[in-house]
């Protein structure tokens, strides 16, 4: 049975943590910044944990 491969896409845009969650980015924070208020830029400049299913789906795909 061969080995599962890591998704490599994955791999550059999540971080684990110590604890073993997985840390990404908020989305729309590349560009426009000038039409969204304060508070949303500096929501979307903070980095934001996964849980759930979904967070159980990227470790698989992580190879954790």
């Amino acid at each position: 049975m061969p080995k599962q491969k890591t998704h490599k896409g994955l791999t550059k845009r999540i971080k684990i943590t110590a604890k073993g969650r997985l840390k990404r980015k908020h989305s729309c924070g590349s560009h426009l910044m000038s039409g969204k208020n304060a508070k949303r830029r500096r929501r979307i400049g903070s980095s934001a944990t996964m849980t759930g299913a979904m967070a159980k789906t990227m470790k698989t795909r992580l190879g954790k």
